[in-house]
């Protein structure tokens, strides 16, 4: 079960460093409007908004990979702490921006802590 815990939040830790590049550099080019399902005009008026988010997905992933590198105990605190701030991001998200945002990130990391809880 740790090993399958890992798998989970290292994969969860490498979509908050791709949700860091959609935001922080991909916000207003075709793949971020896309991704996003905004307009270019839309994109350009948030994008300071949305590089700032993305700093913030990019803290998230690396402690994540910080809790992966500790191992132990250590490891499984910082692990569990920075997996409840991303189900807390992802619930909220769900709530005010779009649904799709608590399958996508609040579901993955309820599905961590609870790997991480049964390891």
């Amino acid at each position: 079960m740790p090993t399958l815990a890992s798998i989970v939040i290292t994969i969860i830790a490498l979509m908050h460093v791709w949700f860091l590049i959609l935001e922080m550099a991909l916000w207003d080019k075709p793949t971020g409007l896309r991704a996003f399902g905004i307009t270019a005009e839309y994109a350009a008026q948030t994008k300071v908004l949305a590089a700032n988010q993305g700093l913030y997905n990019g803290f998230l992933a690396a402690g994540l990979f910080w809790g992966l590198l500790l191992g132990g105990v250590e490891g499984m605190h910082v692990k569990l702490f920075f997996l409840a701030c991303v189900l807390i991001a992802g619930v909220y998200g769900g709530l005010t921006a779009t649904r799709k945002v608590l399958w996508v990130q609040a579901l993955p990391a309820a599905i961590g802590i609870a790997l991480l809880v049964a390891g």
